[in-house]
């Protein structure tokens, strides 16, 4: 039965990419407003949801849904313990700019645990797929995060915390103390991608402060059948709660903790 609940989210996700390529080209002229400080919505990320949902809730009516635009829904048709965890464009803002680095991310949860996930990028047409104790796949390649390396050969990814100002210093410090130690970083603005990419190998870890679930619910499960290990910054599992997440394999994760917890301030130590 996952295997066909997966089979539909591929195909609602390869339906919604080339809608979204489609819009990409008219991306002058689309709606777009603010949900906050540096945080916009174009008509793109609310139509790509609306979308999803409707194929998915088509097949599987007694499903909810939590969505980055829509919020929670309950099923059409009842009740069942199944959660569909979707964010319709990780990326706006390169998406806005027609930087080529943004993605769709679809997680299906089981009375609160993850049991699929894919994370689809419709420029590169790369489709990252897990399921639950059977693996993550790019594009039906096996995927297995990079191999226990010094953290100083590693490349990690990161995510600045523009929407969280009075978390600047400390991300700057925890940024400061890792920098030395690593081969180099990169922020390329989509947090879905960054854990594909932890899992694809691309990148050696992945640390961010702030994330949302359908940020990182996909990416998640992806890294954890990959062979890898997400936390929060205690080096516990309430990342979805706390929104503060490290991902890699054990050695670079149990790094990039050790650099950082020094340099936490109270309320960023889970």
């Amino acid at each position: 039965m996952l295997h066909a609940m997966l089979n539909t989210a591929i195909k609602a996700a390869r339906q919604a990419g080339r809608e979204m390529i489609r819009a990409q080209q008219r991306r002058q002229d689309l709606r777009v407003e603010t949900k906050g400080a540096k945080d916009f919505v174009s008509e793109v990320d609310r139509n790509t949801e609306i979308m999803l949902i409707e194929t998915l809730g088509k097949a599987y009516p007694t499903h909810s849904f939590l969505g980055e635009e829509t919020g929670g829904q309950a099923g059409r048709r009842g009740t069942s313990e199944y959660e569909w965890i979707i964010d319709p464009l990780d990326g706006t803002t390169n998406f806005l700019h027609g930087h080529p680095q943004y993605s769709i991310s679809i997680a299906l949860r089981k009375e609160g645990r993850l049991f699929l996930g894919l994370i689809y990028d419709p420029l590169r047409d790369e489709l990252f797929t897990a399921q639950r104790g059977q693996g993550a796949y790019l594009n039906n390649q096996r995927l297995r995060v990079s191999g226990p390396i010094s953290i100083t050969d590693t490349l990690l990814a990161t995510g600045f915390p523009f929407k969280y100002h009075e978390h600047i210093d400390a991300y700057l410090n925890m940024f400061k103390a890792l920098f030395p130690h690593v081969a180099d970083m990169r922020r390329m603005g989509s947090a879905a991608l960054d854990l594909a990419y932890v899992a694809a190998g691309r990148v050696d870890g992945f640390w961010e402060l702030g994330l949302q679930p359908w940020d990182i619910a996909a990416g998640v499960l992806l890294v954890e059948e990959a062979g890898g290990l997400v936390s929060d910054f205690s080096g516990g599992y309430d990342y979805f709660s706390t929104g503060n997440l490290v991902a890699g394999n054990a050695k670079v994760l149990k790094g990039i903790l050790k650099t950082i917890q020094p340099h936490l301030p109270e309320g960023l130590k889970r």
